[in-house]
């Protein structure tokens, strides 16, 4: 029986802005993503939703994002290695704290946004992410797009990795994400999604827009916290995954 975890991007309010259904979805999904306040989130939010992970049982993860809070996070920027380096170390460590504090352990880092797109392709960029996760916790686990340049570097690394997929965004011919700038880029139906994450789970493939089918690995599905169904697209997707006969389980469980 296929095993695979669910996971969400969490903690995305800011100061007096209120994002997401962050505890309704957590009794949904398997592994949160915690913003840390670079692309969205603050300290409040942080340690409120490191609370109510622990309290579900979701496994935690730090979500380290480029400093865009106008534009979410979503804009590409240039960026040295070092500056990657600095920025995952400085985000991971700010969540750590919390989780620490409240008598948690961190489970994964999952980098966000462009800086997730960015780390995909580029090698280098991807490399000083890897390295600066090892840096912290060489028992952590790197979240990266299913055979991406971060999957890669984080193996090389030496970290554990695993392979995420989309629930909500299409796919071009070369296993990248269709950038949301595009038509066609996000996937609102939910019986198109559920169909998607099925077959990606099970049969390792996914249909790209392009009309052809090209091959995917699964560990992880993502569901963006921030979407106006976010928390309807989350009880579906379990739902769709449970009667398709796959188990959905903390990622840390089924990577060891």
């Amino acid at each position: 029986m296929k095993t695979i975890d669910l996971n969400c991007d969490l903690g995305e309010s800011f100061g007096t802005y209120q994002k997401g259904r962050d505890e309704e979805i957590l009794d949904y999904v398997t592994s949160a993503n915690i913003a840390c306040g670079f692309h969205a989130g603050d300290p409040s939010v942080m340690r409120k939703t490191v609370k109510l992970a622990l309290e579900k049982g979701v496994g935690i993860g730090a979500h380290p994002g480029l400093p865009d809070l106008i534009g979410f996070g979503r804009r590409p920027m240039q960026i040295s290695p070092d500056e990657a380096y600095d920025m995952v170390i400085y985000q991971v460590g700010a969540l750590y704290g919390f989780i620490k504090s409240e008598g948690g352990a961190m489970q994964h880092v999952k980098p966000h946004g462009a800086l997730y797109n960015m780390a995909a392709k580029d090698e280098v960029i991807a490399k000083a992410i890897a390295e600066a996760v090892y840096k912290v916790n060489p028992e952590l686990i790197l979240f990266g797009l299913s055979g991406s340049q971060l999957v890669k570097a984080g193996r090389q690394t030496g970290l554990k990795t695993a392979n995420e997929v989309f629930s909500d965004r299409t796919y071009q011919q070369d296993g990248s994400l269709t950038p949301r700038t595009e038509e066609n880029a996000l996937i609102v139906e939910e019986e198109q999604s559920v169909s998607q994450v099925v077959r990606m789970a099970k049969e390792g493939k996914v249909n790209c827009l392009q009309g052809m089918d090209i091959p995917i690995e699964a560990d992880t599905i993502c569901i963006h916290g921030d979407g106006a169904h976010a928390l309807e697209f989350a009880q579906t997707i379990r739902a769709g995954l449970t009667e398709s006969e796959i188990t959905i389980e903390r990622i840390e469980k089924s990577l060891k």
